[in-house]
């Protein structure tokens, strides 16, 4: 009995622990399936992950590795170089400067240094240019940043449209049922005729035909948004309901002009422009620099061993001498040279000129992409502008028409409920009503994502990058 006991009060520990166990489990997993994306979340979350980004972000690591090169033209390069070799049979003794038949080995090494003293300033542009790249692939990275976040916005707000349509949807199938309910009984007490009552089964049925392309117009955009943030996992990807329609930084205050100057500043396309006219300026001033001559000074340390036994006569007699020593050679042998070379263009089958043309051309290309670009801005600056007003504009009369669609289905509801309105008038008003809510619906989001470019362009992000 107490062995018995005992496995059970080890049983109940272990079953205790399994089901604290289970119940942490269920408890994380959903509250990993509860977890709702802020817009704020989203754009944050694309920005870490979206692979043009990361992309862009090669091609600034690109443009400091150039720039390191551009450094380096103005260190001086060290060289050093050495041989060995072998000569057999007939060879110059390197001692007599007589020809014998013998083996004779000889090494050389040497070391040099060279550096530019002038090379028509084209190493100080090449590293002005190469600053000015790896400002413009920030703001390419930039560029593709406030790209990705006014995406993923515009994937936000429509998932939140599309969460409120299906709302909307639901209850007016709720209404519908209700009614429904209702003409069944006037049918019965004999004050609607049944064909108001297979009229109002007809828009049941249509209510959940409404339904079925609002939960799939959600289902899609969800995974739109899901996708657009490379999310792995998106079956239980979901958003909060964000639904406020207010111009918080109050930009519609702000005047065409002010939004347009305060743009030209801020402006990442028009930055990216201004620095790529830089750059072409520079391309011709390295293009221009080939025409004037180059100073290259240099310095050279060098010497030679030879190994190879030489003869004399000494007392009548032929004896053999072997070479110098290694340490002595290196150092008697040792030689220096030192110097400048001038280098003076004077005819290269006009490959400077045409590069210098060449460079030509595309600043002048860059001169107008820059004016495009300013006309472009200042285009879609008060297009912006009209954009978010005649928004405001129609989202308030959208209100104002559900308003008065609300009054007037109360009114035909009350009509039809004492027999002194038929199923189709009913039906219009109520279709009419329908339509009011889905027209604020889409007008609201319509203008709070417009709302949302005035103020990119303000210089006002999504969210701090």
């Amino acid at each position: 009995m107490v062995t018995l006991l005992r496995f059970h009060s080890k049983y109940m520990k272990k079953n205790n622990c399994f089901s604290l166990l289970f119940v942490l489990l269920f408890g994380l997993s959903m509250q990993a399936q509860s977890k709702k994306w802020t817009l704020e979340e989203c754009v944050k979350y694309a920005i870490d992950n979206n692979i043009s980004i990361k992309q862009t972000e090669l091609d600034t690591k690109t443009a400091n590795i150039d720039k390191k090169g551009a450094i380096g033209n103005f260190i001086p390069s060290l060289n050093s170089n050495a041989s060995h070799s072998w000569n057999i049979g007939l060879n110059q003794d390197p001692t007599t400067g007589l020809l014998r038949n013998q083996t004779t080995q000889y090494s050389s090494m040497g070391v040099g240094v060279g550096f530019d003293i002038y090379k028509g300033m084209q190493n100080q542009n090449a590293l002005r240019k190469a600053n000015l790249s790896i400002i413009s692939a920030k703001y390419q990275l930039t560029k593709m940043q406030e790209d990705v976040a006014l995406n993923v916005a515009n994937a936000f707000l429509q998932v939140l449209f599309n969460k409120e349509n299906l709302k909307v949807q639901q209850n007016q199938k709720a209404i519908n049922e209700k009614q429904l309910a209702r003409s069944e009984e006037l049918v019965k007490a004999g004050s609607v005729p049944r064909g108001d009552l297979l009229d109002i089964k007809a828009i049941v049925a249509s209510d959940n035909q409404k339904i079925i392309v609002a939960e799939n117009a959600l289902l899609i955009s969800k995974l739109s948004l899901a996708q657009l943030l490379q999310l792995k996992e998106f079956y239980d990807f979901d958003v909060t309901d964000e639904t406020s329609a207010k111009d918080e930084n109050n930009i519609l205050a702000q005047t065409p002009v002010a939004i347009y100057e305060k743009a030209k500043e801020e402006r990442t396309e028009l930055k990216i422009a201004k620095t790529n006219l830089e750059i072409a300026e520079k391309n011709v001033s390295i293009a221009k620099g080939a025409f004037q001559p180059s100073l290259q000074g240099f310095y050279n340390i060098n010497t030679r061993i030879s190994y190879a036994d030489t003869f004399s006569i000494i007392n009548g007699m032929p004896a053999s001498q072997p070479a110098a020593s290694f340490s002595d050679q290196f150092s008697n042998n040792k030689g220096q040279a030192f110097g400048a070379q001038l280098n003076i263009p004077v005819f290269n089958g006009f490959s400077v000129k045409n590069n210098v043309e060449r460079s030509k051309v595309n600043l002048e290309k860059s001169k107008s992409a820059v004016e495009q670009e300013e006309l472009a801005l200042q285009r879609n600056v008060y297009t912006a502008f009209t954009d978010a007003k005649g928004g405001l504009k129609a989202y308030e009369s959208a209100i104002s028409t559900l308003e008065a669609r609300q009054e007037a289905f109360k009114y035909a509801k009350e009509k039809y409920d004492v027999g002194m309105m038929n199923s189709f008038d009913f039906n219009q008003s109520q279709t009419m009503l329908s339509f009011a809510q889905s027209e604020v619906l889409r007008t609201k989001y319509d203008y709070i994502f417009k709302i949302k470019i005035l103020e990119f362009y303000f210089g006002i992000p999504i969210i701090k990058i």
